[in-house]
């Protein structure tokens, strides 16, 4: 019984929300709400998915270098216990030799973060080679002395591949006749790659023997054939507390990828949230616009009330039908909203292309990276529909406190 009731209510709701009421003023608020709620969701969208298009390509462009996770230090050599969870997240290692150097060239001095890798695992592991202009890691053999540079290095100290360089490590030196001096070796540019990050003019690639030879690491110095520290990669970046977390229980040194980009990431995060609640405000005064459009409603619809009570709706029952009224208005905002807000995102690069509008962030051709995460919208839509309802609130106490007989009194 209470479910048909319910279900009357629902109808009558779905009814007055329908309908065109007769003042022309009430129909023009409830259209300006249901639209604004509409902007309010389709712009939530296209900047949520901009913002995640700006996130997903920093992690591919800057996390793509940077090390995951790098174990300095593994206590009493004890192999490391990971979950199974933890081991699908964890997708390669390899040894590794990370110092601060200096680079020279002819026309130039500039400081960079020499790392020493192991080019096939690291082609395999890392998002590097997609970003290469010439050749990739494949170049980098032992005992050849080739590095691998960022573009826009290359640019600053005005070399290309095939061009020499003096790497300098001023954390080595050795005894000379003219006193200690630090360890440096000429190399070749053997390949170039471009992130369109800091990380271009901030890191060179070399092999992890020549750099072993270059720092004057000796064997004697490795335990379990590691030369210093490993560097593990994951599958997801973001996924990495909870590896920290095992390592560190198990009293492994170590150090991760927010020691060195954590700030940069934390910026971009908040700026994503602040953007979001700006819009999430914006859709709850459009939600709350709901509440103007249905008071007058509600004054329109008296008579009516008064016949539905005198018919044995209950009071909860005549403020379900305002509820429900809201609730249809805020679907149809919210809806229309996403639809529009995702299409808006589809249709967002091929419009700047058509309009010239000079943006470009990405730099491969696409103006702005964007990444449209469907459960993101769901959220979107779902607190939409909550304000909307929350909004219904103080129309149908309003409703609810109508009489009967004095409504009727002069009909």
């Amino acid at each position: 019984m209470t479910y048909n009731m319910s279900l009357v209510s629902a109808r009558i709701g779905y009814r007055y929300s329908k309908s065109k009421v007769a003042s022309s003023f009430i129909a023009l608020i409830n259209f300006f709400s249901v639209f604004g709620l509409c902007l309010g969701v389709a712009a939530l969208i296209v900047v949520l998915s901009v913002m995640n298009g700006l996130e997903d390509q920093l992690k591919q462009r800057i996390l793509g270098v940077v090390p995951h996770i790098v174990i300095t230090h593994q206590a009493d050599d004890k192999p490391i216990e990971l979950s199974q969870d933890h081991q699908a997240k964890h997708i390669a290692s390899m040894p590794f030799i990370q110092r601060q150097a200096l680079v020279q060239s002819a026309s130039g001095l500039s400081a960079i973060n020499l790392q020493g890798i192991v080019p096939d695992i690291m082609q395999t592991a890392s998002t590097l080679n997609a970003h290469f202009v010439a050749n990739d890691l494949s170049v980098l053999a032992p005992k050849s002395y080739h590095v691998v540079i960022g573009q826009a290095l290359a640019q600053k100290l005005n070399v290309q591949v095939g061009d020499s360089l003096r790497v300098i490590l001023p954390s080595t030196t050795r005894f000379t006749p003219f006193g200690r001096v630090p360890a440096q070796r000429k190399v070749k540019i053997a390949g170039v790659f471009n992130l369109q990050s800091t990380e271009d003019s901030q890191t060179l690639f070399m092999h992890l023997d020549d750099v072993q030879r270059l720092a004057r690491i000796t064997p004697a110095a490795t335990v379990n054939g590691i030369s210093e520290s490993t560097r593990w990669f994951l599958d997801d970046p973001f996924a990495y507390l909870d590896i920290s977390n095992a390592l560190a229980q198990q009293s492994i040194t170590h150090i991760t990828w927010r020691d060195i980009q954590g700030p940069l990431f934390d910026a971009v995060k908040m700026e994503k949230n602040m953007m979001a609640l700006m819009l999430l405000l914006v859709i709850a005064v459009a939600a709350f616009n709901i509440v103007s459009a249905l008071v007058m409603v509600v004054i329109e619809k008296t008579p009516d009330i008064a016949i539905l009570r005198t018919q044995g709706l209950s009071a909860w029952q005549i403020m379900q039908i305002f509820m429900f009224n809201g609730l249809f208005n805020g679907l149809k905002g919210a809806l229309s909203g996403a639809i529009l807000g995702i299409v808006m995102v589809f249709a967002l690069n091929p419009l700047l292309i058509l309009l010239q509008v000079p943006i470009a962030l990405s730099g491969d051709g696409t103006p702005v990276p964007v990444l449209v995460e469907w459960l993101n919208i769901l959220w979107i839509v779902l607190i939409a529909l909550v304000l909307c309802i929350l909004a219904t609130i103080p129309p149908a106490l309003k409703a609810l406190s109508m009489q009967p007989a004095q409504s009727l009194k002069y009909e």
